[in-house]
């Protein structure tokens, strides 16, 4: 039987500023990551100013989450210390999973127009914190989108009416959309009712729960309450978002800065082997 989520909570991004000196809109982090998980920290870049973002984010260590960063306009070139390394363009995303440990860079290049991406952070269970690393570079190519009468889907994760997207067979089963609904029309998505579930808006305008007539903006993050589908619907306004939706780890959250353990001490493990040089475990996967 349908059961359609409602909204348990409205979040407005607010501005940060973050590596060195990227100015960005934090979505959710540590404060939310109760009611995010399996998704810890959602980061929107937005701007036309190369001084907002070439500074980028120099080298820096990962252990114990997966980061995602999805460019939809600009590029972003990277490497890290097992040496990988590449440009991630628009369009293009890259999936990593820092697992055991990995000391990367990620440096956003002086773009003609409005460079725009995002980063979400996904939680790895205990028994996957110190997997060995491994990158998903993933061509804008390789991401199917539906495109139907009053609605387009790029699948970065999850699928709709047999189209897959190139990210699946993760523990946490994430799905990760980008949706364009147009203006004047409804949809329909079926939802893992023991799932999360969230939506972001990053352009116009949309009604999110249908019963309360809520319509939000631009920079707004919907938390849906428990159900099995969400219906989204627009009036004199397209709007664009990230539907993200994973299954909750309900394990307990150590996190501070790059790192995300599950304990206290394995933090302290973490930072301690960071400093003494021991930090990476493993090769390139």
């Amino acid at each position: 039987m349908a059961n359609t989520r409602g909204i348990k909570r409205i979040i407005k991004s607010k501005a940060t500023v973050e590596g060195a000196g990227v100015h960005l809109q934090r979505v959710f982090g540590y404060f939310e990551k109760e009611e995010t998980d399996p998704f810890l920290l959602l980061d929107h870049f937005e701007s036309d100013n190369p001084d907002d973002y070439v500074q980028g984010f120099p080298w820096h260590p990962h252990r114990g989450i997966e980061t995602v960063t999805y460019m939809i306009e600009g590029n972003v070139e990277h490497g890290d210390s097992l040496g990988n390394k590449g440009t991630i363009r628009s369009g293009d995303v890259q999936w990593m999973t820092a697992g055991s440990g990995i000391i990367h860079q990620e440096m956003p290049q002086k773009y003609q127009g409005t460079l725009c991406g995002f980063q979400l952070w996904v939680n790895l269970p205990k028994a996957h914190k110190m997997v060995q690393p491994t990158y998903r570079e993933i061509s804008k190519e390789r991401i199917p989108e539906v495109i139907e009468k009053d609605f387009q889907i790029k699948i970065i994760a999850g699928q709709y009416k047999g189209a897959a997207g190139p990210v699946h067979d993760l523990v946490t089963e994430p799905l990760l959309w980008d949706v364009h609904l147009h203006k004047g029309s409804t949809m329909t998505i079926e939802t893992d009712s023991a799932h999360t579930v969230l939506a972001y808006v990053h352009q116009g305008k949309g009604i999110f729960d249908l019963e309360r007539n809520k319509l939000l903006g631009k920079n707004t993050l919907v938390r849906f309450a428990a159900g099995n589908q969400v219906r989204v619907s627009t009036e004199e306004d397209h709007v664009k978002f990230l539907l993200i939706s994973g299954k909750p780890l309900k394990e307990p959250i150590a996190w501070y800065g790059p790192i995300v353990m599950n304990s206290k001490e394995e933090l302290e493990t973490a930072f301690h082997e960071f400093q003494e040089g021991t930090f990476i475990k493993h090769g390139a996967g």
